[in-house]
């Protein structure tokens, strides 16, 4: 009888202990979900307000429009589970910092629409005495072609963004009509740059073709490594010029400094780039590569500042501070940029 009782009674509480375990659970649940929202919420406010940061450039076109309408869903999801009308303090926060990231994206365009509007009404003289200051990337072909026709730019900058399921001739046929526009209007013709230095930097590959690091020769002897540059500078010379391109961000000249790289530098990576840590190599590879590009007229840029091996921080983002010896740098990061430059001037 006793353990007929007992078991009656452990019957009889399983379902309330069951029930209190699925109602606590639930509730941890809804905690964790307001918590992830929060986050979430507070990701994409910095999102909205960091969209021209390159780590985000993913964001930009579509990109925004998918930020903004998520952003929008979330808030009227929050609205109608009551977090502005039932909740507290914190719920209506909540609920506004959802409103923030397309209040952020519409506000950001609608200054960028009236920047424009301004800059397009500049006067004409005042425009071209400003545009030969300018390079610029571009993603709107039509009005880069603005730009250029009323002599806003002096140049553009060829990437990626703009051979995007392009074939090459395709993209040649844009730069010469932008060139066309140039010469109806009257003005000199737009200097046009791309970055194609090889290796990890090689902006035009595909549809050009990518080469090695210039790093790769350091260990040649002498007279091979001077010949291999110049091929890789005629083979970069070549296709760029055929594309209607007239300078090249390239070769690096910072040295390549015995240290370990760090870990937060996704953009600046001279540890890669860097052609050696011997000025007299870089020198003498660097020399020979931009003769190679000056036989298809197609101008170099030596880059990026002496010293700038010696920095661990990503420059892209962060300043950075160099406190080397002037005569350090003198016998050292100074000497490839002295010596390239010295004889560019000389030819």
């Amino acid at each position: 009888m006793r353990s007929r009782q007992t078991g009656k009674f452990d019957t009889g509480d399983a379902p309330a202990r069951s029930h209190g375990s699925t109602v606590t659970f639930m509730q941890t649940l809804r905690r964790v979900g307001v918590i992830l929202t929060w986050f979430a919420g507070l990701a994409f406010v910095l999102a909205a307000a960091n969209k021209n940061d390159p780590y985000l450039i993913a964001l930009r076109g579509s990109g925004n429009v998918v930020l903004t309408v998520t952003s929008l869903a979330a808030f009227a999801v929050l609205i109608r589970r009551g977090y502005w009308s039932r909740r507290r303090t914190a719920g209506k926060l909540l609920v506004l910092m959802w409103c923030l990231p397309s209040l952020a994206m519409l506000g950001a365009h609608v200054s960028f629409e009236v920047r424009k509007k301004n800059v397009m009404q500049t006067d004409a003289a005042l425009a071209r005495s400003l545009g030969k200051h300018f390079v610029v990337g571009y993603s709107s072909f039509d009005e880069v072609a603005t730009l250029a026709e009323k002599g806003l730019i002096a140049g553009i900058y060829i990437t990626k963004h703009n051979d995007k399921d392009k074939t090459a001739e395709t993209l040649k046929a844009e730069i010469a009509v932008l060139q066309d526009k140039r010469r109806a209007a009257g003005l000199p013709p737009l200097s046009v740059a791309a970055d194609q230095e090889g290796g990890i930097v090689s902006h035009l590959s595909p549809p050009l073709t990518k080469l090695p690091v210039l790093s790769i020769l350091a260990n040649l002897p002498p007279d091979i490594r001077a010949e291999k540059a110049k091929e890789f500078g005629r083979i970069h010379g070549e296709e760029l010029a055929a594309l209607g391109v007239t300078l090249n961000f390239a070769p690096v000249l910072d040295l390549r400094a015995e240290v370990k790289r760090n870990q937060f530098d996704f953009n600046t990576l001279i540890g890669y780039r860097a052609i050696s840590s011997d000025p007299a190599t870089v020198s003498e590879i660097a020399r020979a590569y931009i003769r190679g590009l000056d036989a298809s007229g197609v101008g170099a840029t030596v880059k990026h500042f002496p010293g700038l091996g010696r920095v661990r921080t990503d420059t892209h983002h962060f300043s950075a501070h160099l406190d080397t010896p002037v005569e350090e740098l003198e016998a050292s990061d100074w000497r490839p940029f002295r010596e390239v430059l010295v004889a560019s001037t000389r030819n």
